[in-house]
Formats: C-alpha cells, sequence, structure tokens
C-alpha cells in the first residue's frame, strides 16, 4: 500500500541585516566582501559565500568561471572545499551566499545549484550537524534552518547525519 508523505521546509524571512545574529552579520559581510575575487567575466554574475565553522573560523570563496565552459567552479564549493581542505572534519555552522549582477547586489536571494546543494549535504553528513543556509538578496533575506532541507532525496556515501 502506498503512503504519501510531505516535506516540510523550516525558513526565516528577514527584511534586513539588522535581524541576524552578531554572527550571522559578520558571515554575510564576509560573503559580500569576497564578490570582489569572483572571476565573471563571460556571466558578470558574481557569487560570494562564506562558511562559519564550528572552531569559530569563517572561510570564504566566490565563483570562478572558465572560458572552457562548464569547467568553472561556483562560489558555495569553493568555500566548502577550501573549509574541508585547511580544517577537515570541523562542523559547518552556518553558510551566508551573496550574489551580484553588474556590481549591484540581486533583488532577490539566490539559492544554490544542485551540485552545491549536494556537496553541502555531503558536508552536513561528514560534520554529523545540521547547518544554517543564509541567502542574501537587497529585498530579502531568506534563511533555511537545515541544509537539507534543500536536497532532501541526497545521496552520500558517508553515514548519513539525518537518521
Amino acid at each position: 500500500m502506498s503512503q504519501s508523505k510531505e516535506f516540510v521546509v523550516k525558513y526565516s524571512e528577514f527584511q534586513s541585516e539588522g535581524e541576524l545574529s552578531s554572527s550571522e552579520v559578520e558571515l554575510v559581510r564576509r560573503a559580500k566582501q569576497v564578490l570582489t575575487t569572483s572571476y565573471s567575466p563571460y556571466s558578470h554574475f558574481r557569487v560570494g559565500a562564506a562558511v562559519l565553522l564550528e572552531n569559530g573560523e569563517i572561510i570564504s570563496g566566490s565563483n570562478q568561471e572558465n572560458g572552457a565552459y562548464p569547467s568553472g567552479l561556483c562560489a558555495e564549493r569553493v568555500a566548502l572545499f577550501y573549509a574541508g581542505a585547511k580544517y577537515p572534519k570541523v562542523p559547518v555552522v552556518s553558510i551566508a551566499i551573496v550574489a551580484s549582477y553588474m556590481d549591484e547586489i540581486v533583488q532577490t536571494p539566490i539559492s544554490p545549484c544542485g551540485a552545491c546543494r549536494q556537496v553541502m549535504i555531503e558536508y552536513r553528513n561528514i560534520g554529523a550537524k545540521p547547518y544554517s543556509v543564509i541567502m542574501v538578496g537587497q529585498g530579502k533575506i531568506v534563511k533555511v534552518e537545515d541544509v537539507r532541507f534543500l536536497l532532501p532525496f541526497s545521496f552520500s556515501n558517508v553515514e548519513d547525519a539525518t537518521k
């Protein structure tokens, strides 16, 4: 017999950074700051991401395009891979993501692509803890309480932290 189920996504919307905690404001500031390091001569779409680790370190990364598309890499993966390489197995507390087009922060927050969502889930499982995702636009900020909500049927060879 089939059984119908549903997903519940817990998230909050904010009108300004002033509604965030001080550590979240700093994370957003760092994500905005790293926009200047984006290499995006083809799309002119800059993305910055900042990852807060449980040890207090903040690691940031920006998108890196390549003329041999799709050889570039998204900001979220740049930041997470760097965090994983520098501080292996240190759990992620939160990630902030900011985008700009033609040097203006986008009005509506962007959400991570599918590949980034899968990597984000992997780091959740490695750290064995949920972490929040803060997506920032000029008009609003969306905070998802657990990255797992962004990709409910994820794949992982790492022991699943959701059990």
